[in-house]
């Protein structure tokens, strides 16, 4: 009876270390759960201006929540401030010019040409009564032919000057040509649009939010010059935010464009967002080996997969991890 009951006994620890070793083993090589592991990104815009400048004033802190519209820095550039001067004044003479071309000639011009006329006009009347007369006396013989001839010279240059005074006259009435008038305001056009021009350029002196958002970063101080299309700061949009994963292809299956993932943000005290796929695409430059026997293996694409927020997520900040589970 004794030996029956050790027997069991021994039995029972046979089993039970075999369960231990069956268990232990299971435990070591059951496939673990698949964690896909993500980065919280957001839209980031660099805030530069056209023109280059010295920082004149910061009027944002980094970290600042600012409206669309709000000034966030000033530029000091006297050399566009000298170019507005210069542009207003090319202005200011073109302008006079088209006027004096759409206005014509002065009242007293146009009385000094009518007087210039009459004149040359009584000259010529004059010429013509010298000419009959001389013509009498060289009929009669009285004065030789070169006399004469003279005469009707002098008459002649009479009458084409009285010509061109009474075509002075009419010009100054008519005023301009159409030609000259269009070309005067040409011209005024064109000095117009080179004021337009600088002050535009100087509008660029004063940078406003072009939307809003928070201020991500500070790459000038006041005093420091800033080039051309160098951003002086940056600003971040929270609320235009997505999470980024990066998944080899052999772990693509199931996801997709408007696959929807569940996953928890550690830094948001694990709490669960839910995320709609929207965007999914190969990343040439990076490719995972993997054999498939002990003498070969191929290449795997990685594809950047980025999926965007289904509700509004509060504290949700780019950097920020995401981690979700997957089944294979």
């Amino acid at each position: 009876m004794k030996l029956t009951r050790s027997s069991a006994a021994g039995g029972v620890a046979v089993v039970l270390v075999v369960g231990l070793l069956a268990g232990g083993l299971w435990l070591s090589f059951r496939p673990k759960p698949l964690l896909l592991e993500g980065e919280i990104e957001a839209t980031e815009i660099d805030v530069a201006a056209k023109v280059p400048g010295r920082v004149a004033t910061l009027e944002v802190k980094l970290g600042q929540k600012v409206e669309a519209g709000a000034l966030l820095f000033t530029l000091e550039s006297p050399e566009l401030l000298a170019k507005l001067v210069q542009a207003r004044g090319a202005q200011d003479v073109a302008g006079a010019q088209r006027r004096k071309a759409d206005t014509g000639a002065r009242q007293e011009e146009i009385r000094a040409a009518e007087q210039q006329w009459h004149r040359a006009q009584a000259a010529a009347e004059l010429a013509d009564s010298t000419l009959g007369r001389v013509d009498r006396l060289f009929r009669d013989g009285v004065v030789p032919r070169q006399r004469r001839d003279e005469a009707e010279a002098q008459a002649k240059a009479a009458r084409a000057a009285a010509a061109s005074a009474k075509a002075m006259h009419e010009m100054a009435l008519a005023g301009a040509r159409e030609e000259d008038r269009a070309a005067a305001a040409g011209v005024a056009a064109q000095a117009g649009g080179a004021v337009s021009e600088v002050e535009a350029y100087l509008a660029e002196t004063q940078l406003k939010a072009p939307r809003a958002g928070e201020v991500s970063s500070l790459l000038l101080d006041a005093g420091e010059i800033a080039p051309a299309g160098f951003p002086v700061l940056s600003l971040v949009d929270l609320n235009d935010s997505w999470v980024v994963f990066q998944i080899r292809e052999d772990l693509l299956a199931g996801i997709g464009i408007g696959t929807e993932l569940t996953g928890r943000v550690p830094a948001l005290g694990n709490h669960e967002v839910t995320f709609k796929v929207d965007y999914l695409a190969a990343l040439g430059a990076f490719a995972t080996w993997r054999a498939t026997s002990t003498s070969a293996g191929f290449d795997l694409k990685t594809f950047e997969v980025r999926a965007r927020p289904v509700t509004p997520t509060p504290g949700l900040r780019p950097g920020m991890s995401v981690i979700v589970p997957w089944k294979r």
